[in-house]
């Protein structure tokens, strides 16, 4: 039996970092920012790194880094870019067996434009065979885990019902890092089974439009059930976390961020990494922090994911205070 096994994409990345970007504020952007060039230009470019992510094969690195023996769930074409994915997991001692090999198939591709002054990126994404995860994909009788960790699953809500079903079924426990699609569908459809998930992880922006709740203690009264753990990260401002009543704060080191991509899935998988370990949330924010802090230092979503256990004197450096 797995002691955890991570669901949702896999790709393969190509990283394009350049100062030649220009951040343009602007309200024809969603997010008010746009990263733009000159049309019709030749745009010099400083790096280009080829990797592998998507918040399944992200967050099982975490896990099979920090000792765990961790699984992974995804779908891949039969096209080099799915057998150099296959070849990058299996360095990272993951067991690829759960993964779906589609025939003719392309494997899930993104390019990252990254500011090199500011780590920001954009992502253009073609999400290929894992834009069709249905319940099909997953190995149900193979998947036993004391742990299973749910990533996006393309907005397919029925399909997270019933990895939450599975893992009740085997008296697991189930972490839930929703992915946007998610998120879109509104708390009245997320809601009635979320009394299944043991953490939930939302960034900020997530649970503002999940909730609809701009202050932090309004989105954890939404969204807190009893016994679980509610995650709210805040990026570069810190993260908050809420049990039974309770909330914390965990500050950051204040790490100038070379990359900001696999980010939240580095905080995600730590804190889950610890929490699996010690139920401890103030424990579990620290880790999660370090190993979020460690991968903005590096381009690449796996390049800066922990290796080791966090040392007492790193965990010392992230203050987390009860709110």
């Amino acid at each position: 039996m797995h002691d955890i096994i991570a669901i949702g994409a896999g790709t393969r990345d190509a990283f394009l970092v350049s100062d030649q970007f220009q951040i343009i504020k602007s309200d024809k952007f969603s997010t008010g920012l746009g990263e733009c060039v000159a049309l019709g230009t030749k745009i010099e470019i400083e790096s280009v790194m080829l990797t592998t992510g998507g918040g399944a094969t992200n967050a099982a690195a975490t896990f099979a880094r920090l000792g765990y023996k961790s699984g992974v769930v995804c779908r891949v074409g039969d096209d080099s870019n799915g057998r150099d994915l296959l070849i990058d997991l299996h360095r990272e001692g993951l067991d690829t067996t759960l993964i779906t090999r589609v025939q003719n198939g392309q494997t899930g591709y993104s390019t990252l434009l990254t500011d090199a002054k500011s780590g920001e990126r954009t992502v253009l994404v073609f999400r290929g065979v894992s834009g069709s995860f249905d319940a099909k994909s997953i190995p149900w009788m193979d998947c036993q885990a004391r742990w299973f960790y749910l990533t996006s699953l393309g907005g397919n809500i029925a399909l997270a019902k019933q990895v939450a079903l599975h893992a009740k079924q085997l008296k697991a426990g189930l972490a839930w890092n929703p992915g946007s699609k998610e998120v879109k569908k509104g708390l009245g459809v997320i809601q009635p089974f979320l009394r299944h998930v043991s953490i939930l992880i939302l960034n900020r922006e997530e649970a503002k439009e999940l909730t609809k709740i701009k202050e932090i203690d309004g989105m954890f009264k939404r969204l807190a059930m009893h016994g679980n753990v509610v995650v709210i990260t805040d990026g570069e401002n810190g993260s908050y976390a809420h049990r039974d009543g309770m909330t914390w704060f965990a500050g950051t080191t204040g790490t100038k961020a070379i990359s900001r991509t696999g980010a939240g899935d580095a905080f995600g998988s730590g804190f889950t990494a610890a929490f699996m370990q010690t139920y401890d949330v103030p424990m579990a924010m620290q880790v999660g922090t370090l190993n979020a802090d460690s991968v903005i230092r590096h381009v690449g979503a796996k390049e800066g994911i922990l290796r080791h256990w966090p040392t007492e004197g790193q965990m010392k450096k992230i203050s987390v205070k009860e709110q």
